[in-house]
């Protein structure tokens, strides 16, 4: 009833449309954005269709011989719609290693989609992974506010951004990303780290997708103080990258543009995401990074990575 096959570069309409009325998939799925560093990965997409029609995706890059679910993205996994059971996603995860076993690989890299990202329950990949003996080998811990749950801000976060109320901060959405970019550089830099995205790749991904990838900043007297960009996926919004300068920390502007975000813009939505504080694939928590996403309510959410032998 179901059949797997390679994703070719004409199947990249109704691979949109599938992530579209899919259980799991978002913004990050899309091929618009997956190919933006096509360059970089060799792609081993597959596609999953019942009488024809696509039913579910799977993300991937291939590199010797391990397949990543993707290795361009946060997460991927298997992106399914209702169409896939619990029995059907058996039987096409066993079609899935069938087709990679033929082409030599011997592993799969399996990047789960975290709960919060769900538009309803879809945990069949779990189970089937399980089921096929799939072992967690990575566990990365994200931070989350859950919107309609009660929530607060610890006194001295609050203290913050009411002290940054009354330094005449203007907050708004901004349209070129270069001075924020070159904030986060700065403020990377001195971690030894830098931007996963240049500053081409902003605009590029910004232009292809302006309604979801939306950059917000505080500013004085026209100063970029701090600046957030958001990733916008509907009952989630994730806070890609933050950033403030030594006059923002100053003032607590990240504080107050933040507060604004989940207690005003955002506020209808399910969850705010602050994404990872975890170093060197999961075994190391940075401590402050974190402790600063709880003070504004933010709790534990984990990103799970099996490796699936073949």
């Amino acid at each position: 009833m179901f059949a797997v096959r390679p994703y070719v570069a004409a199947d990249a309409c109704s691979w949109d449309a599938l992530v579209e009325r899919s259980r799991n998939g978002n913004l990050l799925h899309r091929r618009g954005y997956m190919d933006y560093h096509a360059d970089r990965f060799v792609d081993q997409s597959l596609i999953v269709e019942r009488h024809g029609e696509a039913v579910a995706a799977f993300p991937a890059n291939i590199q010797g011989t391990v397949v990543t679910s993707h290795g361009g993205l946060t997460y991927a996994g298997l992106i399914s719609t209702h169409a896939l059971r619990a029995g059907s996603t058996l039987a096409v995860f066993g079609q899935i290693a069938g087709h990679y076993r033929a082409l030599g690989v011997e592993r799969v890299i399996y990047k789960a989609v975290p709960h919060i990202f769900h538009a309803c329950p879809a945990e069949e990949d779990l189970y089937a992974l399980h089921r096929l003996g799939a072992q967690l080998r990575r566990r990365d811990l994200s931070s989350v506010i859950a919107l309609r749950e009660a929530f607060r801000f610890t006194q001295e976060r609050q203290r913050e951004v009411n002290k940054a109320r009354k330094a005449g901060i203007d907050l708004r959405t901004g349209d070129e990303p270069a001075d924020f970019h070159a904030l986060l550089t700065t403020v990377l830099h001195r971690h030894d780290t830098r931007p996963t995205h240049s500053l081409a790749e902003l605009r590029l991904l910004r232009g292809r997708f302006p309604q979801h990838i939306v950059l917000h900043e505080a500013r004085h007297e026209g100063a970029l103080l701090a600046g957030a960009l958001v990733y916008d996926f509907g009952r989630v919004v994730h806070a890609q990258y933050l950033a403030a300068s030594e006059e923002g920390r100053r003032l607590n502007a990240l504080s107050l543009l933040l507060a604004e975000l989940i207690g005003g813009v955002y506020a209808n939505r399910s969850y705010f995401s602050f994404g990872i504080s975890t170093e060197h694939e999961g075994t190391v928590l940075n401590g402050g990074l974190v402790a600063h996403k709880e003070r504004f309510g933010a709790r534990a959410v984990v990103h799970d990575f099996y490796e699936w032998a073949l």
